[in-house]
C-alpha cells in the first residue's frame, strides 16, 4: 500500500485550505487547486487564502494551482468542492488522476438532481478512481489553525481506510478509519438539515429545552434514515453521525445553523444565510423524497423542506411537530 506522500485537494473554499493545511501538517507534499487563477495568484503570493480563510498562513508544503494538470502527479486526491457541483468537477478531474488513485469526499450532501450519495456521483463521474469518504466534527477554521479536531474517513478497503488515515493524521488531526462508506457520508449530510432546524429555533427563541429535543429526535430521523439506506447504527453512534451533529446544531460557526438562526428571525428564505453557502438547504428535498421512497418517517426534516419551500410557516411547522400523535420513543 502506498504512503500518500503526494495530497491532491480540489476545492480553494475554506474547507479545502483547512484540509490542505492540515496534510501538510501531518507530512505531506500538497496540491490545492482552485478555479479561480487570481486567488490563486493571491495565495502564492501572500500564503494566504484572502477571501475564503483570511489570517490563516498556507503550510510552506502546500502549492496552490488553478490547473488540473497538475494533480496528474497526486498519490490521493481530496474532493473538497460544495456537493452539488461535485459531479461536474469529478468528470473534468477523471482524466487527470492515475487509475486507481483514491478520491477521498469530503463534500457532505446528497446531489439534488439525482438523488445520489456523494460516492456514488463520484463512481459514475470518475469509474477509474477509488472512492473514499471523510467526515466528522470540523470547522474549517479550526482545522486550519491546528486545533485538535478528530474525524472519520471510510473506504472499501479496510487496509485503503487505514493507510489514508496514516498519510493525514498528526498530532493535531486525528483520523478514524472505517469501511461503512454509506454511514459516514449519510452522517454528514443529514446533519446539515437538522442543524438549520435548530438554527430555526434558536432564532425562534424556543428555548434550550426544545434544542436538545429537536438534537435528540433529529438524531432518531437521521439513524432511521442511514439503517435503511445501508449505514451501519454504531456508525452514526461515532464522529460522522453523533459527532458532527452536535457540533452543528450548537453553534453560530456552522453555516447551515446560522442559516436556521436567520429564517427564526424572519428572514426570507433567499437572504438567509447572507450569501453562505449552506448545504442542507439543497439536501433537505433530496433526503426527504428519498425517505418518503423508502417509508421512512423524516418529521424534522420534513419540516425543515416544508418551511424552505415555502409551503407552511415556522410557527405551522412547530405547532405540527409538537401535537402528532404520542407513541413510545425510538
Amino acid at each position: 500500500m502506498t504512503a500518500f506522500e503526494a495530497i491532491g485537494v480540489v476545492g480553494g473554499g475554506a474547507w479545502g485550505t483547512a484540509l490542505a493545511n492540515a496534510a501538510a501538517r501531518a507530512g505531506r507534499s500538497v496540491t490545492l487547486w482552485a478555479r479561480d487563477a487570481s486567488e490563486v495568484a493571491t495565495m502564492r503570493d501572500r500564503r494566504e487564502n484572502v477571501r475564503r480563510l483570511p489570517g490563516v498562513r498556507l503550510e510552506d508544503a502546500v502549492s496552490p494551482t488553478a490547473d488540473l494538470a497538475d494533480l496528474r502527479r497526486v498519490d490521493t486526491a481530496l474532493l473538497v468542492v460544495p456537493a452539488q457541483a461535485l459531479r461536474g468537477v469529478a468528470l473534468a478531474l477523471a482524466p487527470v488522476l492515475p487509475t486507481g488513485c483514491p478520491a477521498v469526499v469530503c463534500a457532505k450532501g446528497i446531489e439534488r438532481a439525482t438523488g445520489s450519495f456523494m460516492t456514488d456521483v463520484t463512481s459514475e463521474a470518475m469509474p477509474h478512481a477509488t472512492p473514499a469518504v471523510l467526515s466528522g466534527p470540523s470547522f474549517a477554521e479550526d482545522v486550519s489553525r491546528g486545533l485538535p479536531t478528530a474525524v472519520v474517513l471510510a473506504a472499501a478497503q479496510e487496509s485503503l481506510a487505514e493507510a489514508l488515515a496514516q498519510a493525514l493524521s498528526s498530532s493535531r488531526f486525528r483520523v478514524y478509519h472505517g469501511v461503512d462508506m454509506r454511514g459516514v457520508e449519510i452522517g454528514g449530510a443529514a446533519k446539515n438539515v437538522l442543524a438549520i432546524a435548530a438554527g430555526i429555533v434558536a432564532g425562534r427563541r424556543l428555548g434550550e429545552s426544545a434544542r436538545a429535543a429537536l438534537t435528540a429526535r433529529g438524531f432518531a430521523e437521521l439513524t432511521r434514515f442511514a439503517r435503511a439506506f445501508g449505514g451501519r447504527p454504531e456508525t452514526l453512534m461515532g464522529l460522522s453521525g453523533l459527532g458532527d451533529l452536535i457540533l452543528t446544531c450548537g453553534s453560530a460557526k456552522s453555516r447551515n445553523f446560522a442559516f436556521g438562526v436567520d429564517l427564526g428571525e424572519g428572514l426570507p428564505v433567499g437572504e438567509a444565510g447572507h450569501g453562505k453557502l449552506a448545504e442542507g438547504a439543497f439536501t433537505a428535498r433530496a433526503l426527504v423524497e428519498m425517505a418518503r421512497s423508502a417509508g421512512v418517517d423524516l418529521p424534522i426534516c420534513e419540516a425543515v423542506d416544508a418551511v424552505l419551500s415555502g409551503r407552511v410557516g415556522i410557527d405551522d411547522v412547530v405547532e405540527r411537530l409538537m401535537t402528532r400523535p404520542l407513541k413510545s420513543e425510538g
